[in-house]
C-alpha cells in the first residue's frame, strides 16, 4: 500500500478477504502507537442490509477534524457499498477539508459505490482491489500475499496452502502470522511444517463443481463433490440446492434472446464472469437437456427428502455423476 495516502479504499467481493486486507492497511497505518486511541470505527461493520443506507455523518465528522494528544486520527468506515448520493458528496467534500494528520479507511465488499466517490479515492488517495471470484485473481491475491509474508512457503507448500484454503483466502493472513511465530520471520515452510497449522480445509465454490460438470468429467466432477462435503463443509441439501440455482439460471436464459455474457449477467443479476459462464453453458445446452437437468436435480431433492434409502453423499454422488453425462455429451 502507498504509506502516505490519505484516504483508502478496501473493496473486495468477499468480507473476510477484504477484512484481512484492512487489517494489514489499519497495522501500516497505526504503527507503534497505540490503536485505541488512534483508530475510531464507523458504520455497523456489515450488520445492516445492503439496501439501508449507511450514515456518514459522523465518520466524516470525525475525518475532518485534527486529533487531540494524538499524531494522527484513523477513521474506518464499513461497508461503504450502502452509502447514498447524499453521504458520498459528504465523504467526497470531506476530502479537501480533512487535516494532513487524519486518514479515513474505507471498506466495501457488497453494494455499489458511486463512480465519482471511487474516482475521489484515486485522486485523494489509494484504491485496493482484493477481488478474489475469478480464478486469475484469486492467484494473484494468493502470489502477491506469499510475497510479501514474514515467512516463505517453498513451492509445495504454496501449492498445498492453495489447494487447503478452496475459497476461504480470508483466513491466508492469519495463518501466515501463525506460521511466522511458530517458525520464526523468514523462515523457508516445506509441507510438513505447513501441515499441522492448516486446519480445517476451505471450501470449494460451486463453479468448481459446475466446470467440471459442463466438460462431462465425471470422476473429476464427484473428487470436487468429495472435497466440498468434506468435515464441516457443504451438505448434500446445499449441494443440491446450488445446482439447482445454478441450472435455473441456465434455464432463464433459454430463449431470453440475450446475445452475450454481459447481457445474461444483467438480466440474471449476476457479476459478469457467472454471467459469461452461464451465457455459454446456455448456448451449449439445448432446451431438452436444461429440463433433463432440472428434473434429474428434482429427483435428487426428492431423494433426499425421503424417497430414497440411499445416503445423502451417495444422492449427491449419484447426482454429480448423472449431470456430468448428461451436460458433458454432445
Amino acid at each position: 500500500m502507498n504509506n502516505t495516502a490519505q484516504v483508502i479504499l478496501v473493496k473486495g467481493d468477499d468480507e473476510a478477504v477484504v477484512a484481512s486486507e484492512l487489517r494489514i492497511v489499519l497495522e501500516a497505518l497505526i504503527g507503534t502507537r497505540d490503536a485505541t486511541l488512534v483508530v475510531e470505527e464507523h458504520g455497523d461493520g456489515g450488520a445492516g442490509k445492503v439496501n439501508e443506507v449507511l450514515d456518514v455523518a459522523t465518520a466524516v465528522d470525525a475525518f475532518t477534524t485534527a486529533p487531540f494528544l494524538m499524531d494522527r486520527r484513523i477513521v474506518v468506515l464499513r461497508d461503504v457499498g450502502r452509502v447514498n448520493a447524499d453521504g458520498a458528496k459528504q465523504l467526497l467534500d470531506s476530502m479537501a477539508q480533512a487535516p494532513e494528520t487524519c486518514f479515513l479507511v474505507m471498506a466495501q465488499w457488497r453494494g455499489k459505490m458511486p463512480v465519482g466517490l471511487t474516482k475521489a479515492v484515486n485522486a485523494h488517495g489509494e484504491l485496493i482491489d482484493v477481488a478474489v471470484s475469478q480464478g486469475a485473481a484469486k492467484k494473484k491475491y494468493l502470489s502477491e500475499h506469499l510475497k510479501s509474508a514474514p515467512v516463505r512457503l517453498n513451492a509445495a507448500a504454496a501449492a498445498a496452502l492453495a489447494e487447503h484454503l478452496g475459497e476461504d483466502l480470508g483466513r491466508l493472513g492469519g495463518l501466515l502470522d501463525t506460521l511466522a511465530q511458530a517458525y520464526g520471520d523468514g523462515v523457508t515452510i516445506d509441507p510438513a511444517m505447513l501441515e499441522p497449522f492448516l486446519g480445517a480445509r476451505g471450501n470449494v465454490p460451486i463453479y468448481e463443481l459446475t466446470g467440471k460438470i459442463e466438460d462431462g468429467k465425471v470422476g473429476e466432477s464427484l473428487n470436487t463433490l468429495t472435497r466440498m462435503m468434506g468435515p464441516g463443509g457443504t451438505s448434500a441439501h446445499q449441494v443440491v440446492a446450488l445446482l439447482d440455482k445454478y441450472f435455473t439460471r441456465v434455464a432463464r436464459l433459454d430463449g431470453s434472446g440475450v446475445r452475450s455474457g454481459d447481457e445474461a449477467a444483467e438480466l440474471l443479476g449476476v457479476s459478469s464472469f457467472p454471467g459469461k459462464k452461464l451465457f455459454a453453458l446456455s448456448k451449449k445446452m439445448d432446451h431438452e437437456k436444461i429440463v433433463k437437468a432440472l428434473n434429474l436435480i428434482g429427483d435428487a431433492d426428492l431423494d433426499l427428502k425421503g424417497m430414497s434409502g440411499l445416503s445423502e453423499q451417495a444422492i449427491a454422488e449419484v447426482l454429480v455423476t448423472r449431470l456430468a453425462r448428461e451436460v458433458g455429451s454432445n
